[in-house]
């Protein structure tokens, strides 16, 4: 943590708060740092940008051929007041707004930008819900629930199956590259034919921050996706949050290597929200962590040297990995990086070090690691940023503008939020956002938190994992299933890719264990493409998740967080029954209804279950 010589952080092991404590027990919690001003409208930075570095790379992304093709700040500009223009003509809005079918690309961020710069709604989906998914269920829904006057998508060929089930009769079609045989479509080339007009100028000079900047979808893993309302309050305000929390932003234009998809919260508000709010550079990347994409990913750092760098947990992991035997990558990546930062799962203590280990091989000093706390709903910074490794699910503490609720709840501190940066509801949906609201107005986020010092709430807080995934065993003690998920994967780094807690009215817990097959492969010996159960039934992989499961049961406290038994899951999570999200996040609640078979396999210590070998008492 702390400074070093290429740019300040500006973050002390203390935030100054203001505390409040109230007879229930109700404790509230806002920063000393008030918030600074911040602009009515998103696009207003690109039209700052444009004017004074007009020639300055806004994205760029590599085209068939492998070069990186650019756009630039005046030439991004010129090009969404065109694409403005002919969606004002097409009579859009909230109720025919724009939805976008598309990765992470050029075409894709013009389109949105230019629907939001003239105040129309853009809903980016995941594509995952029409690339991946076999009965396009969600999407039929986010179908029926935006009603779209212009469906947007990025090719013709990927996305031709799941236009056709979703039947967009009432919404043109745009499609950036290709036809669909007896589906009418518009070229995406024909929104640039436009000239600007004096509406484009009027239509953004109406953007308030009341304006609704895009309908953000939340996972659906066990309801329907719902449409999370982001105003061009919550996404300028937010920017504003983060630039004072991130205070390195300020040093010089920052610099992305990013995958994270726009469809979500932390790619497609924060991460590019940082470039286009701070006169910066996004260099699209087309990996992903996981095998066969990641190469991707490595490739582009060994080219591009970010000044900050976001990933998930699962990303920074292959990233160490392929630093232990790259010395070129390492020297690329930490050539002028001020600031290494996850969100969402916890980072693995292995991975952690890693990082600082390889820092301190090319650098001779660390580099700052950090994470943080926000949601959809919250735009998404909230809390943070916490330095990672002092504290296992540090989190740090309410981010400027930002006012904290934690509330007691069966012996936890529920966190709620209030602030400009937070949703004022879900689309189409009263019931559900009446529900997400106390009766002092705070969003009800269904995370916990704890103090990391009681008495010096200026510490911190800590990540103590969602109320709805904790349980109770027969003995009524309760299981925290956050902290408990953390530390496995820490110790079952590098051959486990996530678990789900089991364990519910029952004696013991128990987890159910997706492997990464790569690794796993790699330490059974086997080739590529070789059988997952074969790979599995290796006696070097088994012999490892032995290890792991003494090691859990050995390390627990008591039955609350001492792991009795594992399976390992040969099937990956499924998209289609909400198991996962193209993210890579897992839900612990819709796995464990989708494999109610397994858990009972489990607990009833089938012949595949790995049981703990408790260690011998002490004489």
């Amino acid at each position: 943590m702390g400074e070093d010589s290429r740019g300040s952080l500006a973050m002390s092991a203390e935030t100054p708060v203001e505390h409040e404590e109230r007879t229930d027990g109700v404790v509230l919690m806002r920063a000393l740092e008030p918030l600074g001003d911040y602009p009515s409208r998103f696009t207003d930075r690109l039209v700052e940008f444009a004017a004074s570095v007009p020639d300055r790379t806004l994205v760029a992304r590599r085209g068939p051929d492998g070069d990186w093709r650019r756009v630039g700040y005046a030439e991004m500009l010129e090009r969404v007041r065109r694409v403005a223009q002919s969606l004002l003509e097409r009579d859009l809005g909230p109720e025919r707004p724009l939805m976008v079918l598309s990765g992470n690309d050029i075409d894709h961020l013009l389109i949105g930008l230019a629907a939001m710069h003239v105040g129309i709604p853009y809903a980016p989906v995941s594509p995952a819900y029409s690339l991946v998914s076999r009965d396009f269920g969600k999407l039929r829904g986010i179908v029926s629930l935006l009603t779209p006057g212009l469906v947007f998508a990025s090719e013709a060929g990927a996305y031709g199956d799941a236009i056709r089930a979703c039947g967009l009769d009432d919404a043109e079609l745009v499609l950036g590259s290709g036809t669909l045989d007896g589906v009418p479509s518009t070229p995406f080339a024909t929104l640039l034919d436009s000239r600007a007009g004096p509406d484009v100028a009027a239509a953004h000079a109406a953007v308030d921050g009341d304006t609704i900047a895009k309908f953000l979808f939340t996972s659906g893993s066990t309801k329907a996706p719902k449409a999370v309302i982001t105003t061009h309050r919550m996404l300028c305000s937010n920017q504003q949050v983060i630039r004072q929390a991130l205070r390195c932003l300020a040093d010089e234009p920052p610099v992305l290597v990013d995958w994270l998809p726009w469809n979500h919260v932390f790619g497609g508000n924060h991460n590019l929200g940082i470039v286009i709010s701070n006169g910066g550079t996004l260099y699209i990347d087309d990996g992903k962590p996981v095998a066969g994409l990641v190469e991707h990913t490595l490739a582009n750092l060994r080219e591009i040297s970010p000044t900050v760098y976001f990933n998930v947990p699962r990303g920074f992991e292959e990233i160490v990995l392929a630093m232990d035997h790259d010395a070129a990558l390492r020297r690329r990546f930490f050539s002028r990086v001020q600031m290494l930062f996850t969100a969402g799962a916890g980072m693995p203590d292995a991975v952690v070090k890693g990082l600082a280990r390889h820092a301190h091989a090319e650098l001779g000093r660390a580099v700052g690691l950090y994470s943080g706390l926000g949601m959809t709903e919250t735009a998404p910074f909230a809390i943070g940023p916490a330095p990672l490794g002092n504290i296992t699910g540090a989190i740090g503490g309410p981010a400027p503008g930002v006012t904290l609720k934690l509330v007691p709840n069966d012996g936890k501190l529920e966190l709620r939020y209030a602030g400009p940066g937070v949703t004022p509801g879900y689309w189409r949906s009263p019931e559900l956002g009446a529900e997400a609201f106390d009766d002092e107005g705070f969003f009800r986020s269904g995370d916990a938190v704890r103090f990391v010092d009681r008495q010096r709430p200026a510490t911190g807080l800590v990540f103590d994992g969602r109320i709805a995934e904790d349980f109770k065993l027969a003995t009524g003690t309760w299981v925290s299933v956050g902290p408990l998920r953390t530390r496995s994967l820490s110790i079952g780094s590098p051959c486990v890719a996530d678990v789900v807690i089991t364990g519910q009215d029952r004696d013991e817990v128990g987890m159910l264990v997706f492997p990464r097959m790569d690794a796993c492969a790699r330490l059974a010996g086997a080739a590529a493409g070789a059988d997952p159960a074969t790979i599995l039934a290796a006696a070097p992989v088994r012999e490892f998740f032995q290890r792991f499961v003494d090691r859990l049961h050995a390390d627990g406290t008591g039955t609350s967080n001492r792991v009795g038994r594992i399976l390992l899951m040969l099937d990956p999570p499924a998209i289609d029954r909400g198991e996962m999200t193209d993210k890579g996040s897992l839900n612990q609640r819709a796995v464990l209804a989708c494999r109610a078979g397994l858990v009972e396999e489990l607990h009833a210590g089938s012949p595949a279950v790995i049981l703990a070998r408790p260690a011998p008492a002490r004489a």
